[in-house]
C-alpha cells in the first residue's frame, strides 16, 4: 500500500464536505469511514472510502430519504 493514498482528517473533510468535527464524531461512535492508525495519527485507505461511498443509499429526490414521511 502507498502512503500517498492515505487521506487525514482534512482530506476527509474536503472530500466528503464535512467538518472534522462531524468526522471525529462520526469515528468516536463507532461510524462513518473505516480507518486505521499508523503510529499515532488517524489516516483514511481511499479504497476504504470508495467502498464506503459506494455502500450509502442512493435518493432520486429530497423527499426520498427511505424513512417514514410524518405531518
Amino acid at each position: 500500500m502507498e502512503l500517498n493514498n492515505l487521506l487525514d482528517e482534512r482530506d476527509l473533510s474536503q472530500v466528503l464536505g464535512r467538518a472534522v468535527s462531524s468526522i471525529q464524531k462520526d469515528r468516536l461512535r463507532g461510524g462513518g469511514v473505516p480507518f486505521i492508525r499508523v503510529g499515532r495519527q488517524i489516516r483514511y485507505r481511499r479504497s476504504d472510502l470508495d467502498q464506503w461511498l459506494a455502500a450509502r443509499p442512493v435518493h432520486s429526490s429530497t423527499s426520498d430519504t427511505g424513512g417514514s414521511v410524518t405531518s
